[in-house]
């Protein structure tokens, strides 16, 4: 999967690689730390000051597999992005690993500083890293996968007259679950609740608890709002949303350079208890604000 969001640059300097004219700035960035999350990695470092008033163009951020890499910069293989500020979101896989980063100042002669010293973080565990007993879209930060993606909501009533009702082994994403999923908030939805369910089979009940995940590639900006998760009827989270970038509805990959898109992620255990042999239904039930946008949600055995 593509797991780099750099943040979005001007036209201007997006156009500028970083390897302008030959000279190096003097010294190098300094403060620059890495925190694993689940799904990210967080960079932040000390802006950049060069000397006789010229300015930073842009940031250069590169990752690898091995902190001696960092001599070799810079290195196409290893650029992760370019940004503005003094910080950017890393967005990864379910899997743990650990990664190294450095960073780059570029100021607007071309010259380029030092590299930093590197610093390394491993994100965390996602329950999606498990065995997937019931899953719809990739774990990737891309909702391109779903019906309707990724601006055509407009057309959601007619294609979903009832809701999503999605069968884990026989129905398609691309078909059979909307990329969007409105709350009653949205007046181009009928501004009622609607349901989402994901029905899977199972030959026996679990011995042991299992967990769900919810990725999201985007929500509305200020009225993200809830929903309602129930297993075979039986009620088993909450789920508050975060606020956005009210971009989901046009756009679906929040790992393009550009993108403005607002990530969320969300996981929660869920008791053997409430399983059965043969169907089971994971319904969300949208209970108030507006739409979130899916990138994959998926029910896992803890491994």
């Amino acid at each position: 999967m593509t797991d780099t969001t750099p943040p979005a640059m001007t036209p201007a300097s997006a156009t500028r690689s970083g390897h302008g004219p030959a000279g190096q700035a003097p010294g190098s960035i300094s403060g620059l730390t890495a925190t694993g999350g689940l799904a990210t990695v967080e960079l932040a470092w000390h802006s950049y000051r060069p000397p006789r008033g010229q300015l930073v163009d842009h940031y250069e951020v590169y990752v690898f597999d091995r902190a001696g890499q960092a001599k070799s910069l810079p290195g196409s293989t290893t650029l992760l992005g370019r940004t503005l500020y003094p910080h950017l979101t890393h967005r990864v896989g379910p899997e743990p690993r650990t990664r190294h980063y450095a960073v780059v100042a570029v100021v607007a002669s071309g010259a380029r500083t030092r590299p930093t010293r590197p610093v390394s973080a491993m994100n965390e565990r996602s329950v999606a890293a498990g065995r997937a007993v019931a899953q719809v879209g990739d774990f990737d930060h891309k909702g391109l996968e779903f019906a309707l993606s990724p601006g055509l909501s407009a057309r959601y009533s007619a294609t979903f007259p009832n809701g999503v009702d999605y069968r884990y082994g026989t129905s398609t994403p691309g078909r059979d679950w909307c990329y969007l999923h409105p709350g009653p908030g949205d007046s181009w939805a009928g501004r009622k609740e609607h349901t989402f369910a994901l029905r899977f089979d199972l030959d026996a009940a679990p011995k042991s608890d299992l967990a769900c995940a919810l990725w999201l590639i985007d929500s509305h900006a200020s009225a993200a709002g809830a929903a309602e998760v129930t297993l075979n009827g039986r009620p088993v989270h909450t789920l508050k949303f975060r606020g956005g970038a009210t971009r989901g509805s046009v756009e679906g990959d929040a790992t393009r350079p550009d993108s403005a898109l607002k990530p969320s992620y969300y996981e929660f255990p869920l008791s053997a208890g409430l399983f059965t042999a043969g169907e089971n239904v994971l319904r969300l039930r949208k209970t108030s604000g507006s739409w979130i946008a899916y990138d994959a949600l998926g029910i896992f055995t803890r491994e």
